[in-house]
């Protein structure tokens, strides 16, 4: 018989985006080769160092990004439980050197690339739903991409608060939405591809436009249609 502890972990595996509708057998085997990882707030690991293979996030927050060079990180996710959140380089692909910061309490697995081909080929669902994700990334990447090409940093980050308040964000009254994860202008700098300073500004043009509000260091989505407009959104 499973224990609480056990039984909730294993619940948390089976809830991964590419790992639903896995046999429960095949869940319980999964559970025995994967390597439990719990990070606590602001904690981080760096990808191909401290992990090797696909790394899952089973609950909690975190920011995967490319280490400061020359003074500035990159963002390139923030992930939410029950999702893939990073591989490291197999035996035929080197990767480039990513971390993964906890933004709340997180508990991660990895799956080492063996088990990981072995799973797909017994279950090729998996391999499908692993296809789709990393192809609907590869697309958010490419428009993130084109935004930093034309888009100036008030857009850029008006089309970063979007995303966030859409995958987080809590309704807080009035009809306004909140951001629960108190990003620092850093942290936003880094996502939109700027330095802090720039950022701080653009937040200026968007709270004057009554886009957004800060509160205790918390971002309120105050006008969606507004920041969709600076954002560029076409509908």
């Amino acid at each position: 018989m499973i224990d609480d502890a056990l039984g909730e972990e294993q619940f948390l595996l089976a809830e991964v985006d590419i790992l639903e509708d896995l046999p429960q057998s095949e869940v319980e085997h999964l559970a025995t080769r994967s390597q439990i990882v719990r990070l606590s707030k602001k904690e981080s690991l760096t990808l191909g160092e401290d992990l090797h293979g696909i790394l899952l996030l089973v609950s909690g927050r975190v920011r995967v990004h490319e280490p400061a060079y020359r003074g500035q990180d990159l963002t390139f996710s923030v992930a939410e439980g029950g999702t893939v959140v990073g591989q490291t380089k197999s035996a035929l692909r080197p990767s480039r050197t990513l971390r993964v910061e906890a933004l709340e309490p997180s508990v991660l697995r990895t799956i080492g690339w063996e088990d990981f081909e072995d799973l797909v080929l017994r279950n090729p669902k998996v391999g499908l739903k692993t296809i789709r994700l990393l192809g609907d990334r590869l697309d958010a990447y490419e428009g993130r991409l084109s935004d930093l090409i034309r888009k100036e940093v008030p857009a850029r980050l008006a089309g970063v608060i979007l995303r966030l308040s859409q995958r987080e964000g809590a309704t807080a009254g009035h009809g306004d939405r909140r951001i629960p994860t108190p990003y620092t202008h850093q942290q936003l700098a880094s996502m939109v591809g700027a330095n802090r300073e720039a950022v701080t500004r653009a937040l200026g043009v968007l709270r004057k436009a009554g886009a957004v509000e800060t509160r205790y260091r918390q971002i309120y989505v105050t006008d969606a249609a507004a920041l969709e407009y600076f954002a560029g959104v076409v509908r």
